[in-house]
């Protein structure tokens, strides 16, 4: 691992890395720890209690942070007709059908998320190999497959969230901003993780939070006691 800067250096002292704190206490210490002159973004890592070797442990799935998360989301929509129209009533980006699809064959890629009516994902089912890799393909357990183009759009523009677990049983996701402030971040990320507990997999046994932290994009790891999620939670 390459040798950290003197600000992270200087940071990173004031972190008891065998202490494990309380969501407020985590998130101001990664508040104070951001030391970049733009403003960072705040991530949370959870390690959760599951195989995703096993389907039936796939954690995968999205929520509407109550705060957004600080980032003008450009959004392109795969539809045609009245459903079109809808989309650009809604704020939609870029709107189109086959011509978008050629577009974004043709190398086009200056959107963050796609949405699509139903009718429209056998031109977009093209796309996969471009968008997939990406996480940009539409996908109906997402919310992004659907004939409610308005409310799809409107979610995404107003701050929703996509997230999977990783071979490690990780999930990370992006919470907002460091100029969000303690109030709003404690908010998103109660959000965030209410809809991961909802989602936990019958036949997951033992503890299902393992580990959580939270962390700015240049700042370090701050780490929380998962024994304080139900104090959240009724927060």
């Amino acid at each position: 691992m390459g040798k950290r800067g003197k600000k992270y250096e200087e940071k990173i002292q004031n972190v008891d890395k065998l202490k494990k704190y309380n969501f407020e206490e985590a998130i101001q210490m990664a508040l104070d720890c951001s030391y970049a002159k733009f403003d960072e973004g705040v991530d949370v890592a959870v390690r959760l209690g599951v195989d995703p070797r096993h389907a039936d442990q796939m954690i995968r799935g999205a929520v509407v942070l109550p705060n957004g998360i600080g980032k003008d989301v450009r959004v392109a929509v795969f539809a045609k007709g009245e459903k079109e129209k809808e989309a650009v009533d809604a704020g939609a980006d870029y709107v189109g059908s086959e011509d978008l699809v050629e577009k974004i064959q043709g190398g086009w890629l200056e959107f963050d998320k796609a949405i699509a009516t139903p009718d429209m994902m056998g031109a977009a089912g093209k796309l996969g190999r471009i968008l997939g890799p990406r996480g940009m393909m539409p996908n109906a357990k997402l919310g992004t497959v659907t004939f409610d183009v308005a409310r799809a759009v409107k979610e995404v523009k107003s701050g929703k969230i996509d997230f999977k677990v990783e071979k490690a049983g990780i999930v990370h996701a992006p919470v907002g901003k460091v100029s969000f402030g303690l109030k709003k971040l404690l908010e998103n990320i109660g959000a965030f993780l209410e809809t991961i507990q909802k989602m936990k997999p019958s036949t997951s046994k033992g503890t299902y939070f393992r580990s959580i932290a939270i962390s700015t994009s240049m700042g370090p790891g701050i780490k929380v006691d998962p024994v304080y999620i139900k104090e959240l939670f009724r927060a």
